[in-house]
């Protein structure tokens, strides 16, 4: 048995522009050299699928890294890092618990099913505004879906949406792990604090975008005495802003890249919405938003590697579905393959997203009705690409389609 620090492993530049860009290769090559581990910046990359799953099971061992992260970032004791050290997804054990299930109810399958026809009427009105230009940015497009369906659930008003997306997209960006933003992040938190807290107090005063009921009813319904605190329940609405903006809104700008280089695909999610669920799947496994990390609280030993107690391990949950350990031909885009796809795209275990039933609904409806109202679409200038690390994604994505 070897300790993880004495092995010789590949290294991974998630740093760097050109990986973000195509970092399918790098994990490609990385195997040759080790079946399931390299090395990066900030510590070490779990990168075989089966791993993934086995390590992120051991919920006695392996916690949630986002404490982690702050310290890294320099953040400690900052806007966001408060905001980042006290937040739901950043609690183990009985204290994530105990947020995680006062606000479960409103995300069910069930609850995520009875918006399914709110998030079709949302994106037709975004189509009927948007599609007769014929030529925009898809990703600024995407932006707007999402976070105007969160709104609703939580009984906002979609108005705010243009002056929280700098803040939203900024917060969006913190796990990147670029320390030179944490003064972007530090205002961004700021913004949404007083935006938050505005927001509590006008429904406090009986003002309401809607008379039906909405999910910060049922906060406020459970806030004092041994509920949320004023604190958590100002964190965990500005969680569910930032949940409601840039996940989704990067898996459909994704979804809709893939696509573009397969467009008998893309006219069969116009033409079936099961079919577009199956895309959405594939993209999940092939190219997806998401990763995570974990610090263990206990040395752990795996496949006769041990990893010592504080070691803080990468899950790169985006293309783990494109491993020899996930399934054949991982680096083909079919959807329609005979073995399902498989993917972590919504994480595992207790802080498996919390939204993920919602966000289904959304891309589901979404990317339906967008291919049959954008046909044809076509690449119409340049894009780049977000940070690796966290939320990962593109940076535009400027099309040129005909409109139905």
């Amino acid at each position: 048995m070897q300790s993880i620090d004495e092995l010789e492993l590949p290294y991974f530049p998630t740093d760097q522009a050109d990986f973000a860009s195509d970092p399918a290769p790098w994990f490609a090559a990385a195997r040759e050299q080790h079946p399931w581990l390299g090395r990066c910046h900030f510590g070490y990359i779990v990168h075989d699928f089966q791993a993934m799953k086995d390590l992120m099971g051991m919920h006695d061992k392996m916690h949630i890294a986002h404490h982690r992260v702050v310290e890294l970032m320099g953040g400690r004791g900052t806007s966001w890092g408060n905001y980042i050290d006290e937040s739901m997804q950043a609690q183990n054990g009985p204290a994530h618990k105990r947020l995680r299930d006062i606000v479960a109810p409103a995300f069910t399958p069930r609850q995520a099913e009875k918006r399914r026809d709110m998030s079709r009427q949302v994106i037709r009105e975004l189509l009927d505004e948007w599609a007769p230009r014929e030529t925009f940015d898809f990703e600024e497009f995407a932006a707007q879906y999402p976070i105007t369906i969160m709104c609703r659930v939580i009984g906002a008003s979609p108005d705010v949406i243009p002056e929280l997306r700098d803040s939203l997209e900024a917060i969006g960006l913190a796990f990147g792990m670029d320390p030179s933003i944490l003064p972007r992040l530090n205002a961004a938190v700021d913004h949404m604090t007083v935006f938050v807290e505005a927001l509590v107090a006008a429904r406090r005063r009986g003002e309401r975008e809607s008379q039906e009921p909405d999910l910060l009813d049922d906060l406020l319904a459970v806030n004092g005495e041994d509920g949320l605190t004023d604190a958590e329940l100002v964190n965990l609405l500005i969680f569910l802003f930032v949940a409601g903006y840039d996940t989704s809104k990067n898996l459909m700008t994704l979804m809709m890249y893939a696509l573009l280089d397969h467009p008998d695909m893309y006219v069969k999610c116009a033409q079936d919405i099961g079919y577009c669920r199956k895309v959405i799947d594939e993209t999940l496994r092939f190219h997806g938003p998401t990763s995570t990390m974990r610090v263990n609280i206990a040395d752990v030993v795996y496949r006769d590697v041990l990893i010592p107690e504080d070691t803080t391990l990468f899950f790169p949950l985006n293309v783990a579905g494109r491993g020899p350990s996930a399934i054949e031909r991982g680096e083909e885009f079919d959807p329609e393959r005979a073995t399902p796809a498989a993917h972590l795209g919504f994480g595992r275990g207790p802080h498996i997203c919390l939204g993920m039933f919602l966000a289904k609904v959304q891309v589901e409806e979404g990317m339906h009705e967008i291919a049959q109202r954008l046909h044809n679409p076509q690449l119409a200038g340049e894009f780049g690409w977000r940070p690796y690390a966290g939320v990962w994604g593109l940076r535009g994505l400027p099309l040129r389609f005909e409109a139905a």
